[in-house]
């Protein structure tokens, strides 16, 4: 099965690729090539095939043609918080580049007499609007109050009609605020979620942008990765309701701030309460502090799933070597 990775190169993106790589293969199919694209990749990408460039540019779009995927990973985005700041590069990016994307695969499949090609689509709850619905279910409305969430939705229902045509085998995901991200800049405003974890497990002082009773959606990349992956080989008529919008929240842990320090002061052996300053921004915590009861159970019926506990969300998500069988009696499959 040939495979690719648009944003390979990001966080989330580098994430599923080790993971790639290291499995060989998804859902049981083997991997027989493996193409990664992004502006910009390390100099050792494990043998894969490198697609440098931006996805806008016809030149990277006529390479993906050529390579002609039976299963593509789309991840390239610009983020939020940058999407808002700029836009017209969001709509070049996040939609343009992103349609033309799906038309590429269509016609690389159909000139080829191949099936329609798998597309797992990392979508946002940013679809959903501020405030959020509560609780969020199934038949919540999607407002997008912000160009990045609108973009997101325009791409999930345009995919959603590919896979209607028969051009496309589409499923969106999702995607909740995902840690633990690099200590960077990364253009989201919900990156303070990632840096709170790094700081209070190294014994740092940390400002936060919300109160200690502020809920939010949780998930560790690697669990994100493994979902992704698992997306591609489930089975979406097991979910016959979701059908004609082929797109599911992930399954989450809704956990409040108070409730990540006190796992992490225990798992790390630190006072996270006091390491831990609260400096509550309105226009972040309407955001990121008041999460409601999300409805999955649709995506857990299909086998997608959350991290199991606070515990390994925040192992998971801060150390490499954590041993994901070890800790979660119903180790996660692939198949």
């Amino acid at each position: 099965m040939r495979v690719l990775v648009t944003g390979a190169g990001g966080f989330i993106g580098a994430t599923l690729v080790r993971l790639l790589q290291a499995q060989g293969q998804v859902g049981g199919q083997p991997i027989s090539a493996l193409a990664l694209a992004d502006r910009q990749l390390p100099a050792d990408c494990g043998g894969a095939l490198v697609l440098e460039g931006d996805l806008a540019d016809a030149g990277l779009q006529e390479r993906i043609a050529a390579f002609a995927p039976q299963l593509c990973f789309h991840l390239a985005a610009v983020p939020g918080g940058a999407a808002e700041a700029d836009p017209a590069l969001s709509r070049r990016v996040n939609l343009d580049a992103t349609l033309d994307l799906f038309q590429t695969l269509a016609d690389a499949a159909r000139s080829r007499a191949e099936a329609a090609p798998v597309v797992v689509y990392a979508s946002t709850i940013a679809v959903y609007g501020s405030p959020l619905p509560d609780p969020v279910t199934p038949a919540s409305f999607t407002r997008p109050p912000m160009t990045y969430g609108a973009h997101k939705l325009a791409c999930e229902i345009v995919l959603a009609d590919f896979t209607r045509r028969g051009l496309l085998d589409g499923r969106s995901l999702r995607l909740p605020g995902i840690v633990a991200r690099p200590r960077a800049p990364s253009g989201l405003v919900s990156a303070f979620m990632s840096e709170l974890l790094h700081a209070v497990a190294a014994g740092e002082p940390f400002v936060c942008p919300v109160g200690p009773q502020a809920t939010a959606w949780w998930m560790s990349a690697r669990r994100c990765v493994q979902n992704l992956m698992h997306a591609a080989c489930m089975d979406p008529a097991r979910d016959p309701d979701g059908q004609g919008a082929r797109a599911w929240p992930l399954p989450v842990l809704r956990l409040s701030i108070a409730e990540v320090v006190q796992t992490l002061s225990a798992a790390y052996g630190v006072d996270g309460e006091r390491l831990v300053r609260h400096a509550p921004q309105p226009e972040v915590e309407a955001v990121f502090g008041r999460y409601p009861v999300l409805d999955d159970r649709a995506a857990r019926g299909l086998g997608l799933r959350d991290d199991g506990s606070p515990e390994a969300l925040v192992r998971r998500a801060l150390e490499p070597q954590f041993d994901d069988a070890a800790h979660d009696p119903f180790s996660f499959s692939l198949i």
